[in-house]
């Protein structure tokens, strides 16, 4: 197998060996096939109670994969990968089209044979010819996608909470209520995609098919084997507008002893403001018989964080969140705003597609920016995956230049950029896709 050249800024795609071919699948006909394959993938069964309640919500148009052609008579999907049509917010406000690549899975038995850089690089391929600035992903195998000029963007926080946990007080929390009640998607639908799609946040990507708005609200019935309906919890102002929620659930336990030691799991909560933030985690924080709280992956920055008077006691885990490929270098460096005025030429290098190598001299700041290709010498040289890292300002400029991800070709330019390419909020979002 060999790379295809390059051709006025293509991607450098890979072709599938002999006997396989690459094909946009029929979200319809080929679901079957698509589901097999994702069982195989990553060797998981749907349970048998959970069947009627499963979403389909890959879209139409966005999903291709590999058909093993050898055997004629024995047809079969050797592997997949799709994409939804984000709008991803970034630092300033704008909501660039963004592929949000997902389902990416290879049969184990057809493994070894480049199918997934074929369909990989096909993807990186099919997302610019859609005008796509972004590519965004959650990573099954961190090992995989920096290889394609992925980076880490977003980072998630999840804690422990025991009952009782000292928070912080906050104005106005107590002039707020907090609802409890037994979430009913057609009751609360509306209400929990009015306050998440409110958050003003890079990375926040909203959930904006019927589809995926009905697929997070699924209660599985297999997550109520060791535990209760799945429950909501909607803080309001004394006028009724909501300004947060949490979807959770509680597991009971009693100890040896009959002591209560129930869990409290919550699946994504979301607050609007900081009073509505400290609402919310102190009602959760204090149901009987409720001895912990399992947060979800939560910004770096989330208010109960800060809140919180004994963060060590939380036992906070950081893992990576959401990866950012940037596919137009000029169309994303131009479309996000800066807190501060950079003006910086970037050595910006990208093995896959020559039209986003080269220099680009970003000139820019709180009210716009331009990029313009130049000749002129750079001041910092990157790959176009540590530019992905950057891109959202989770990721400081400083730090890949610490781990040896950036270079400073001119002396002192390294901290006016980075300070610019920061934001004043961390980027985050609430699920996974």
């Amino acid at each position: 197998m060999t790379s295809h050249p390059t051709v006025d800024g293509a991607v450098v795609t890979t072709p599938v060996p002999d006997g396989y071919r690459l094909a946009e699948l029929d979200t319809v006909a080929d679901r079957d096939a698509i589901i097999d394959l994702d069982r195989w993938a990553f060797a998981f069964d749907i349970a048998p109670e959970d069947r009627s309640a499963v979403v389909w919500d890959l879209e139409p148009g966005r999903v291709v994969g590999v058909w093993d052609e050898r055997d004629p008579g024995a047809r079969r999907l050797a592997a997949v990968h799709a994409s939804y049509a984000f709008a991803l917010p970034v630092p300033g406000g704008a909501r660039l089209p963004t592929a949000g690549l997902t389902w990416v899975g290879v049969h184990p038995g057809h493994r070894r044979r480049g199918l997934a850089r074929a369909m990989l690089t096909t993807h990186l391929e099919r997302s610019i010819a859609r005008g796509e600035v972004l590519s965004a992903l959650n990573a099954a195998e961190v090992g995989i996608y920096g290889r394609y000029g992925y980076g880490i963007a977003t980072q998630g926080l999840k804690l422990t909470l025991g009952r009782g946990a000292e928070l912080r007080e906050v104005p106005g929390s107590a002039d707020l209520v907090v609802e409890l009640d037994t979430l009913d998607p057609a009751r609360h639908g509306d209400l929990v995609q009015r306050v998440h799609t409110a958050v003003d946040r890079p990375g926040w990507i909203t959930r904006d098919t019927d589809a995926l708005r009905a697929s997070h609200l699924v209660d599985w019935p297999s997550a109520r084997r060791d535990a209760e309906l799945l429950r909501i919890a909607v803080v309001r102002t004394a006028d009724g507008e909501p300004r947060g929620y949490a979807l959770f659930r509680r597991s009971e336990k009693w100890s040896p002893t009959n002591v209560a030691e129930g869990t409290v799991r919550v699946r994504e909560a979301v607050a609007l403001d900081p009073a509505s933030a400290r609402a919310l985690w102190g009602t959760l924080t204090d149901l009987d018989l409720m001895a912990s709280v399992e947060t979800p992956w939560l910004a770096p920055d989330d208010a109960l964080v800060h809140q919180l008077s004994d963060l060590r006691a939380a036992k906070p885990t950081m893992v990576d969140d959401v990866w950012i490929r940037v596919l137009d270098v000029p169309a994303a460096l131009a479309a996000r705003r800066y807190p501060s005025t950079v003006d910086v030429v970037l050595a910006v290098q990208d093995d896959l597609r020559a039209a986003n190598t080269g220099h680009w001299h970003l000139r820019g700041g709180p009210e716009g920016a331009e990029v313009e290709r130049t000749d002129a010498p750079a001041h910092l040289a990157l790959d176009v995956a540590d530019l992905g890292a950057a891109y959202l300002g989770g990721t400081s400029l400083g730090a890949l230049a610490n781990a040896g991800r950036v270079r400073e070709l001119v002396p002192g330019a390294l901290a006016p950029a980075s300070a610019a390419f920061g934001w004043t909020v961390e980027p985050a979002t609430s699920w996974g896709f």
